[in-house]
C-alpha cells in the first residue's frame, strides 16, 4: 500500500513540474506582448496627457468684458439661449485628431469679478470663437458693449508675505440630476416688471460690490458641453451618459419602479392589475423636476471662488459672505451648491493641520494658477466636475436689472444704436 502511494506522489509531483514548465514557457513566449500590454497601460495616458497640454499650450485665447446698459429688461432666459450657443462638441474631432493630435472640446470661463468693490462681468474664450461669442451675445443682449481686456488674474502674483489667499471649489449637494432652484422657480421667466423681481443672482453682486479696499474677489464658472463619454457597465466599447443613467436611476426610486416591470407594487387579487405604488405630492414634484431638467442641453461644470487681499485687509468673514451668496441657488427638496470641504483651503481648520502654514499657501499658491490658466478639465490641473443644464447655469450667471442696484455695478450710461439712414451728407 506505501509503494503505491508512493507512486502517485511520483506521478503528481512529475506532473506539476510539467504543468509549471509549460506555464513558464508560455509565459517566456508571450513576454514580448506582455510588455507592450504594460508599456501601453503606463504611457498611453501620459502622450495623451502631453499632445493635450501641448494643444492647450499652443492655443490663443481672450478675455471679454461685458459691459451692461443702464436697463437691462432681459430675463434670464436670453442668457440660457446664449449658453446653449456654447454647447459646443466640436474640437475633438475624430479618434486620431483627440488621442494623437490632442484635440479638445471647447470649454468657456464666466466670471464674475470684484476689485475692491467694483463688479465686472467677463467670458474667457479661445481666439477663434471670440467673433461667435461677440455675435451670441450681441444677439441676445444688443444694448451691451463687449471689449477684450487685459487679464485681471495675471496682476496678481502670490507672496505670503505681502497676500494672503483663501480659495475653494463648489460642488453639488445630491447628485447631478437634482437640479438646483432657478430662475423659472423665481419667477423670471415671465418677465415680470423690474419692481416686482426676485433676482437670486442680486445677492451675489450687492456682496461683490460690499468687498472694500485692498481686497479682490474672483468666482468662476468653467463650463464645456457634455457628452456620453463613460464605458456603459458590461460593455467594452459601448458608451453611456452616467448623467441620464442616474436620472432615470432616481425617478425609478422616487416611484418605486421596477426595472423590469416599469411598475413594483402588489397585485389587486380581484382583478390581477398589478397597483400603482402611493407616493406624496413632494414625491411626484421632485421626480418631475428631474426628469424636466434632463431635458434641456447639460454642461460639464466647475466652480472655483478666491478671496485675495493684502495681509493687512485679510478679512474672515469674507469667506462665509462668498459660500453664502450661493444659498439661494438651493431647495430643500433638490440641490444646492455648497463648498467642497475636501478640497482647498476647506481643510485647513484648525492649527496642528498645518505647520506654519506650509500647506495653505502651496494649495494657494497651485489654486492661482490654475485660476490663471483657466483649468479644470485637463491635467495639470483635473478637478471633478458636475452637471448643470442651460437653466440651472443661466440662473447662476446672467445680466441683472435695475433690481440688482450696486452702485459699484458699472453700467454704460446711455444706450447706443446707430444713426437713421435719411441724414443729409
Amino acid at each position: 500500500m506505501t509503494n503505491l502511494v508512493d507512486i502517485f506522489k511520483l506521478v503528481y509531483d512529475q506532473l506539476n513540474q510539467e504543468v509549471l514548465v509549460t506555464v513558464l514557457q508560455l509565459l517566456i513566449s508571450a513576454s514580448p506582448l506582455i510588455l507592450v500590454v504594460i508599456l501601453w497601460i503606463i504611457f498611453w495616458p501620459l502622450w495623451v496627457n502631453y499632445v493635450r497640454s501641448e494643444a492647450i499650450y499652443k492655443e490663443k485665447t481672450v478675455l471679454l468684458e461685458i459691459k451692461l446698459p443702464k436697463e437691462t429688461v432681459k430675463s434670464p432666459m436670453a442668457m440660457e439661449l446664449f449658453l446653449t450657443a456654447l454647447n459646443q462638441w466640436g474640437g475633438e474631432g475624430n479618434a486620431f485628431d483627440k488621442y494623437w493630435k490632442g484635440g479638445i472640446r471647447a470649454w468657456f470661463s464666466l466670471e464674475m469679478v470684484s476689485v475692491e468693490g467694483q463688479v465686472h462681468f467677463y467670458i474667457w474664450t479661445r481666439a477663434a470663437q471670440k467673433n461667435f461669442t461677440q455675435s451670441s451675445l450681441y444677439a441676445q443682449f444688443p444694448g451691451i458693449e463687449i471689449h477684450e481686456a487685459p487679464d485681471y488674474a495675471k496682476s496678481v502674483h502670490f507672496d505670503p508675505k505681502e497676500t494672503k489667499i483663501w480659495l475653494s471649489t463648489m460642488k453639488l449637494l445630491k447628485p447631478d440630476p437634482y437640479p438646483i432652484k432657478t430662475y423659472v422657480d423665481y419667477g423670471l421667466d415671465k418677465d415680470p416688471k423690474e419692481e416686482y423681481k426676485v433676482d437670486p443672482l442680486a445677492p451675489l453682486i450687492e456682496y461683490l460690490g460690499s468687498v472694500g479696499y485692498n481686497q479682490q474677489v474672483w468666482i468662476q464658472i468653467l463650463i464645456r458641453a457634455h457628452k456620453k463619454e463613460q464605458r456603459k457597465a458590461g460593455t467594452l466599447w459601448k458608451l453611456t451618459d452616467t448623467w441620464k443613467d442616474e436620472a432615470v436611476a432616481e425617478v425609478n426610486k422616487i416611484l418605486m419602479r421596477d426595472k423590469d416591470t416599469k411598475v413594483a407594487g402588489a397585485k389587486d387579487e380581484a382583478t390581477g392589475f398589478t397597483k400603482l405604488p402611493s407616493i406624496s405630492k413632494g414625491e411626484h414634484d421632485i421626480a418631475e423636476a428631474i426628469e424636466r431638467s434632463v431635458t434641456k442641453l447639460p454642461f460639464d461644470v466647475g466652480i472655483r471662488v478666491m478671496y485675495i487681499a493684502k495681509k493687512d485687509s485679510f478679512d474672515s468673514s469674507n469667506k462665509g459672505g462668498i459660500l453664502g451668496s450661493f444659498k439661494q441657488f438651493g431647495s430643500e427638496n433638490l440641490n444646492a451648491i455648497i463648498p467642497d470641504k475636501d478640497k482647498h483651503h476647506q481643510k485647513f481648520n484648525y492649527p496642528w493641520q498645518d505647520y506654519q502654514n506650509i500647506r495653505y499657501n502651496r494649495v494657494a499658491k497651485l489654486g492661482l494658477e490654475a485660476y490663471k490658466r483657466r483649468a479644470y478639465f485637463h491635467e495639470p490641473f483635473v478637478e471633478k466636475s458636475f452637471v448643470l443644464n442651460s437653466e440651472e447655469l443661466a440662473t447662476i450667471f446672467h445680466f441683472p436689472g435695475q433690481v440688482a442696484a450696486a452702485p459699484t455695478l458699472y453700467r454704460v450710461p446711455s444706450k447706443k444704436g446707430q444713426a437713421p439712414s435719411n441724414l443729409p451728407i
